[in-house]
């Protein structure tokens, strides 16, 4: 297999078809009277909705999963935030009683289409690519890097700040895994590559270097480069997001067809909102979303037992943290880790992390959680869960 990870030659459509059709397995073992066709949409988040992930690949992957013919299917892209989109989408369709079940889901192999893969094609073929003259303050393009960099210096951060955040993740992820907290939800996927069968079932961006050596891993990551500001950066590879690939699915129904098919929730959805901010530095935005989602579910950052915002890079939710009103190192913050430890397969991450926070909420018998998200072109958006 050649460098870049398991999933490398993997088709996106196959990917995303095989986690849904496992998830849907999955729930007719819970309850054998689920009727498939009883799906109202298949929502799917994608960022680079071009080759094996354009085509409304939603539609493709549905087909590919065996849903029946007459579910409706749509990819919606928000950039970081699409997977969560494709959940508040299907959760505000449900309240508002246009369908009882949805899956929602979300994708992206970016070893295949890095950031901007979408819009790349345009600027490849010559065709006019048009940008606010705020994002062209700085550039025709503005790397959400670089905007990390300009938060960490508008709010005083040092590299250290940053680095112990990047461990604490990837600290509290190799602790989950080790108590087999991701084993029991992920589908195994199986593909051909050149007459040749490969089986993937477990994260490989792990490093239990940071738990068994906290010293030399400290280490490690103290010698990483700032690749966005060469001279006086702070952020780096330790305490950014990790590039990867990956897929995942939920089901979201109404709680009447629930309660028919004998089906225990493990939330309910009572607080949504998405929200603009200023472009550069763009990744401040959950911090309003937040607010109005907390609002809107008649609930406070104190009510939280978790906490989950995506870890894009650290330097933005160290601003989360003050601004929103917790202490950067609260336990209830991305208790399994995040995108640091995990990745952040960013048309996919928005149903990992609620996944994540949904499951551990059960795990622990928590009352409810919000997951924030930052994205690209300065959007945020937020979801409250309650247990049922």
């Amino acid at each position: 297999m050649e460098k870049g990870g398991q999933l490398i030659q993997a088709s996106s459509q196959d990917l995303l078809g095989a986690v849904m059709r496992g998830l849907l397995d999955r729930v007719k073992t819970k309850s054998p009277k689920f009727d498939e066709h009883e799906i109202e949409d298949v929502i799917v988040g994608c960022l680079s909705q071009v080759g094996d992930q354009g085509g409304n690949i939603a539609r493709i992957a549905s087909l590919l999963a065996g849903i029946p013919n007459e579910a409706s299917a749509c990819t919606v892209n928000q950039y970081c935030n699409a997977g969560l989109k494709a959940i508040n989408f299907a959760a505000r369709a449900i309240k508002c009683g246009d369908g009882d079940v949805f899956v929602c889901a979300g994708v992206e192999i970016m070893s295949h289409y890095g950031m901007g893969s979408d819009i790349g094609v345009a600027m490849t073929a010559g065709l006019p690519i048009r940008m606010t003259s705020r994002m062209q303050e700085t550039g025709m393009t503005v790397p959400q890097g670089l905007c990390a960099e300009i938060i960490s210096k508008d709010y005083g951060h040092t590299r250290e700040d940053l680095d112990r955040f990047g461990m604490w993740s990837m600290q509290k992820a190799v602790e989950a895994d080790r108590k087999g907290w991701f084993a029991d939800h992920i589908i195994p996927f199986e593909f051909t590559y050149e007459g040749q069968t490969y089986r993937v079932e477990k994260d490989e961006v792990l490093r239990s270097k940071a738990i068994d050596d906290p010293e030399g891993y400290w280490s490690d990551m103290a010698k990483l480069n700032p690749p966005f500001k060469p001279e006086g950066g702070m952020v780096t590879a330790g305490n950014s997001s990790q590039i990867v690939d990956g897929a995942a699915a939920v089901l979201l129904m109404s709680a009447e067809k629930a309660e028919k098919l004998e089906l225990e929730p493990l939330c309910k959805v009572t607080g949504m909102a998405s929200a603009g901010g200023d472009p550069v530095p763009m990744l401040l935005a959950p911090i309003p979303a937040t607010k109005k989602a907390l609002a809107r579910a008649g609930k406070t950052i104190d009510d939280m037992d978790i906490i989950e915002p995506n870890e894009a890079f650290a330097s933005p939710l160290l601003v989360f943290a003050k601004d929103l009103g917790y202490a950067v190192d609260d336990p209830r913050v991305n208790p399994t880790g995040g995108a640091i430890g995990l990745g952040h397969p960013i048309g996919a991450s928005g149903v990992v992390y609620f996944g994540e926070m949904v499951q551990h909420l059960k795990r622990t018998n928590g009352r409810a959680g919000v997951q924030l998200m930052c994205g690209g072109g300065g959007i945020g958006i937020a979801t409250v869960v309650e247990a049922v």
